[in-house]
């Protein structure tokens, strides 16, 4: 294939990219799913070497399952794209622009509570993607990746609900806002 050809199949790609990210498409919102796994699994990483104390060593086998499921449904997210004839963001660059979550070097000299809550809040958040883009994928009559996804969602609630656990709180404590406007007076 000629640089030329290549050079407008990408600039085509970075067009509906664009197209689809200001009017949402289920293969865009999955898009951001995927840079929030990949970033995860950085972060994932960093909490694990730099846990501190026995709880340490007791805490190693749940990040070591976190990672490898997070590696494992990272691959298999990235095939129900291609399988859905969609484009999986595959550079740093995309990844940095898509993903929700952020990285902090700080991260490392933080206690462990706050280690663990801030793994608990990443999965809440990568919760959010996952809802909108289960809507619209059924909306879009794509049943393989809803049924991915909301497979997706269940293993975040249970890694939350463990996670919150060891912090002591229930699966969803300080995690769900209140809505103060369902309140009656």
């Amino acid at each position: 294939m000629s640089e030329e050809s290549i050079e407008a199949q990408y600039q085509a790609e970075l067009k509906q990219a664009d197209v689809d990210h200001h009017k949402p498409t289920a293969g865009a919102m999955t898009g951001h799913i995927l840079a929030n796994l990949h970033v995860n699994d950085v972060k994932l990483h960093q909490t694990s070497w730099f846990l501190t104390g026995i709880a340490a060593e007791a805490l190693q086998p749940l990040f070591k399952e976190l990672i490898a499921n997070g590696r494992h449904n990272y691959d298999a997210l990235a095939h129900v794209l291609l399988d859905e004839n969609e484009l999986p963001p595959s550079t740093e660059a995309e990844y940095k622009e898509y993903a929700m979550l952020e990285e902090d070097g700080r991260n490392k000299y933080r206690d462990n509570a706050a280690l663990i809550d801030m793994t608990a809040h990443d999965y809440n958040t990568q919760n959010l993607f996952i809802d909108r883009a289960i809507v619209l994928a059924e909306q879009e009559k794509r049943p393989a990746m809803a049924a991915f996804l909301t497979d997706l969602r269940g293993q975040n609630n249970q890694a939350i609900r463990r996670l919150q656990a060891i912090l002591g709180k229930s699966a969803w404590e300080d995690l769900v806002e209140e809505d103060d406007d369902d309140e009656d007076d």
